[in-house]
């Protein structure tokens, strides 16, 4: 029954810049101050959320991906995020598992935000990853995502933590920060969700808003407008002693995701 340290990196990113924030985003990580299991970095950390997947993708075991693995390996922990890959002739808005051992795993965004033509330069994924460090087992989603719960339903508690990273606008923000708590609830997992803030490319504002919610919908932390690493605890005992307690996951309808 370990309990799990998680680190949530809101950041100002550089506009279509990935050398600028790896650098960046690298020293803002010696600062963490404390041991961690896992890091968490927003959506597209590498550009912003911009729509020039060929410009600025990579294929995989390139430079965001070598660097993602030297990271890793550096802290000691587990370093997720997605950035752009070019995966043959399709392109993908791809969030990267990646241990400090080197062993890696992927999950492509499968909602794709059309209001932003998302589903136009890029490809949708189709399946989910549960990953497991320390005995939690944890299910990594980007941003759009988050409006959708049967993607993100948490079958026979198939996991204990929810992770949305994401590039969420401030126009938006309710929606956001409602979702991450009924996420929470409906599924009586751990949510973390993780958001960049600033201005990117296209005069978009980002207000951040990264927060951990508990099993009961409770915010246990929530950053506010600025940028800032936070590190939290996540209490193995008190989930499994609520889910004992209140077992609505026993009367969940059963179902099966046709593509």
């Amino acid at each position: 029954m370990s309990d799990l340290k998680i680190t949530l990196v809101q950041t100002e990113l550089h506009w279509q810049d990935p050398t600028a924030n790896r650098s960046m985003i690298e020293e803002k990580l010696w600062n963490i101050g404390a041991d961690t299991d896992l890091i968490i970095l927003p959506e597209m950390f590498t550009t912003g959320f911009t729509m020039e997947a060929a410009k600025f993708a990579e294929p995989m075991n390139l430079h965001t991906f070598k660097w993602l693995k030297q990271v890793s390996q550096q802290h000691k922990a587990v370093v997720t995020g997605s950035f752009i890959v070019k995966q043959g002739t399709q392109y993908f808005n791809r969030l990267i598992w990646m241990q400090p051992d080197g062993e890696y795993d992927f999950y492509d965004k499968r909602h794709l935000f059309r209001m932003a033509k998302e589903h136009e330069s890029y490809n949708c994924g189709a399946t989910k990853i549960i990953k497991n460090i320390k005995g939690w087992n944890i299910c990594p989603l980007i941003c759009y995502d988050l409006r959708f719960p049967v993607w993100s339903r948490n079958i026979n508690l198939e996991y204990d933590l929810l992770i949305y990273v994401a590039n969420w606008p401030q126009v938006r923000s309710t929606a956001w920060k409602t979702l991450l708590q009924a996420r929470a609830i409906e599924n009586i997992s751990y949510v973390a969700g993780v958001n960049r803030v600033g201005k990117d490319g296209n005069d978009i504002y980002y207000s951040g808003d990264s927060a951990v919610v508990n099993f009961k919908g409770d915010k246990m932390i929530e950053i506010s407008d600025q940028e800032e690493l936070f590190t939290t605890t996540l209490n193995r005992k008190e989930l499994i002693d609520f889910r004992k307690k209140f077992p609505a996951n026993l009367d969940a309808d059963n179902f099966q995701l046709l593509e």
